[in-house]
């Protein structure tokens, strides 16, 4: 399969930076407990693919095997993540959420959620129905980056 690379154009330049701005607002929008980026990519990473074995979770997550080690056993021990043997392979472990991992991840999600939402009131109609189809997209070039 060949990848056709689109020429750099000003409407994907402008989309670009239109992401990265979104992308930069929105991972603050939770008022919720505080935590750093790494901590953050690690608990919605295993929320959304766990239990993950370590090796795993290094392909995700832009660290590092030791200092994701060292991260994941910080997390184990403020009890948010856990780990348990590889049912397919005893000499490996598994990690996954606990149940007050879970809940930092629910939480920000309904406060994003929340907060988003008093964004997109501020939106005409024609704006919320624009919003609606580039969800759409935006969720069908996530499928396609992650082939």
């Amino acid at each position: 399969m060949v990848v056709v690379v689109p020429e750099p154009t000003p409407e994907l330049d402008d989309l670009t930076t239109a992401i990265e701005d979104f992308t930069t607002i929105f991972i603050r929008l939770p008022s919720v407990r505080r935590f750093n980026f790494s901590t953050l990519s690690v608990l919605h990473t295993l929320a959304r693919r766990g239990p993950l074995r370590l090796t795993d979770l290094t392909a995700t997550e832009q660290l590092k095997q030791p200092a994701l080690t060292s991260l994941v056993a910080k997390l184990e021990r403020d009890g948010l993540v856990s780990r348990a043997p590889d049912p397919r392979d005893g000499r490996a472990v598994l990690l996954s959420l606990t149940d007050e991992g879970q809940a930092i991840v629910d939480s920000r999600r309904v406060s994003r959620v929340e907060r988003l939402a008093e964004l997109v009131d501020q939106l005409s109609d024609e704006e919320r129905a624009l919003l609606s189809d580039s969800a759409r997209v935006l969720k069908r070039l996530t499928e396609i980056a992650t082939l």
